[in-house]
């Protein structure tokens, strides 16, 4: 054997030991939902990127990606339509986020370090950032959660081929619960910022409906994303509905972008596998970017505040009274967007409940409905809003921008700001009008909030994480 070749091997082998050291996810679905012939499967996507057309031009840089995970005969010349639009982007890391199909789990397994392997070679995990969102999110690593699933495995030879260059943070989504979903959230927002970071939620569409069904459901799914309408998404994933497999991915993204911007949705190309017969699966890729002006700033008139404070009495009188939940509906698009909101309750004056939602997850009107009910019912400090005491509750809504995280805590203004203090599993919020009602200073009021979450009274000094929010407040 030549040195040449003694040396190749050498190599080879010296390769493959480390990888092995590493950590590296080794491909399971090659062969299955895409070629495992390394040369077949190059000129397969080559194909599908040279058949995109008609590219739209978005306002602003793609930071988000939602694409399909089927095999690749169904579904890659859709994903081919958002993988082409970052083709060649500069790109440092690409966190991809999908659905487990494989193993149910509470919370999200995040893939720490090495790399996943594919037959085009080996993508290495960026181990900065997911030691980070780990951190973040306390969620770590379940190695039972990557082994066989397949919503990653079939992007990264995508990726391979179009951002060869950037690493990846691969995230599996177990429960798709509102709890999972937010936090997740909160995380990627958090470190979007630290990179150049690409955010990838894998998703099929509506699974085996009949075509007609199957079509409509895509539509209403399509229009809902159109509206970036999380929290309609998360009631969905709730109730169960049959809409999207990585719907849970896709909230998480969308929420996270929110946090950042005021993203805008590029629906690129939809397709479903009616032409190959049998059971019937949707396909759709899209592009995000946040628009580069800010958002109009959110206001209601009085008109709009006194149908809350209405639709918030109502609500608790029909849930107390006949033990259902308001049905409401509104084409107020105020009313429509979605924002956190508490409402308050009391009685001669003094507290009787208060319970509300910092994440912007639902509709205001919906969230004023819920918070209203659970104000009244659920605030374990209080016993449940009796019948007889409904003529005596005066009612306060506080609609909430959206929380920004802060290091120096001088940035925290009395009376202007509200307050979460978290560390961990606890969280504790306070209201801006709480710290007026009491006069409390600014040291005070931070102290208080850490009580609130649980901690003790000098968490703030100690590393607690602060945000501040403000807030429309009426009575």
């Amino acid at each position: 054997m030549s040195k040449i070749r003694v040396w190749l091997v050498l190599s080879l082998l010296l390769t493959a030991s480390v990888a092995l050291a590493q950590g590296v996810r080794n491909p399971v679905w090659a062969g299955a939902f895409y070629e495992g012939d390394p040369d077949i499967l190059s000129a397969q996507i080559d194909r599908f990127l040279h058949n995109v057309s008609r590219l739209p031009s978005l306002p602003s840089e793609v930071v988000a990606l939602i694409s399909p995970h089927a095999g690749y005969i169904y579904s890659g010349q859709t994903a081919a339509y958002a993988y082409r639009l970052v083709q060649g982007k500069p790109y440092d890391t690409v966190i991809l986020v999908g659905p487990s199909h494989q193993h149910g789990f509470e919370g999200c397994s995040i893939y720490l370090k090495g790399a996943f392997g594919t037959p085009l070679g080996i993508v290495n995990v960026d181990e900065e950032i997911a030691a980070e969102l780990a951190r973040l999110t306390k969620f770590s690593y379940i190695a039972a959660a990557h082994e066989k699933e397949h919503s990653l495995e079939v992007q990264v030879p995508f990726l391979q081929k179009t951002l060869p260059g950037a690493k990846i943070v691969p995230i599996v989504m177990g429960y798709p619960t509102r709890r999972t979903i937010t936090t997740l959230a909160d995380a990627l927002a958090e470190v979007m910022p630290k990179k150049k970071i690409l955010l990838l939620a894998s998703t099929d569409m509506s699974h085996y409906l009949p075509a007609d069904e199957a079509k409509a459901t895509d539509e209403r799914t399509i229009a809902l994303l159109q509206k970036l309408d999380t929290g309609a998404l998360i009631n969905k994933l709730a109730r169960g509905e049959n809409f999207m497999c990585g719907a849970g991915p896709v909230a998480s993204v969308l929420l996270a972008l929110k946090k950042r911007g005021q993203p805008h949705i590029e629906i690129l190309h939809y397709a479903d596998s009616s032409r190959f017969g049998g059971p019937i699966v949707g396909y759709l890729a899209a592009a995000l970017c946040l628009q580069s002006s800010p958002p109009p700033e959110f206001n209601l008139t009085n008109e709009e505040k006194k149908e809350l404070i209405s639709l918030a009495r109502r609500a608790i009188q029909e849930f107390i009274v006949h033990r259902h939940v308001l049905t409401y509906e509104t084409q107020n698009a105020s009313l429509l967007s979605e924002r956190g909101a508490f409402v308050t309750l009391r009685k001669r004056g003094r507290l009787r409940g208060c319970i509300g939602f910092i994440e912007p997850i639902f509709p205001l009107y919906e969230a004023v409905i819920r918070a209203a009910i659970y104000a009244a019912t659920e605030d374990n400090r209080f016993p449940p809003v009796s019948e007889a005491e409904l003529v005596d509750l005066a009612v306060e809504i506080s609609v909430l921008t959206p929380l920004r995280k802060i290091d120096n805590p001088r940035l925290v203004q009395v009376g202007k700001h509200g307050l979460v203090i978290a560390r961990g599993e606890n969280r504790g919020l306070l209201l801006p009008q709480v710290a007026t009602e009491q006069n409390w200073d600014r040291e005070t009021f931070l102290s208080q909030a850490c009580l609130k979450a649980g901690l003790p009274p000098d968490a703030w000094k100690k590393g607690a994480e602060m945000y501040i929010f403000e807030a429309i407040v009426f009575e």
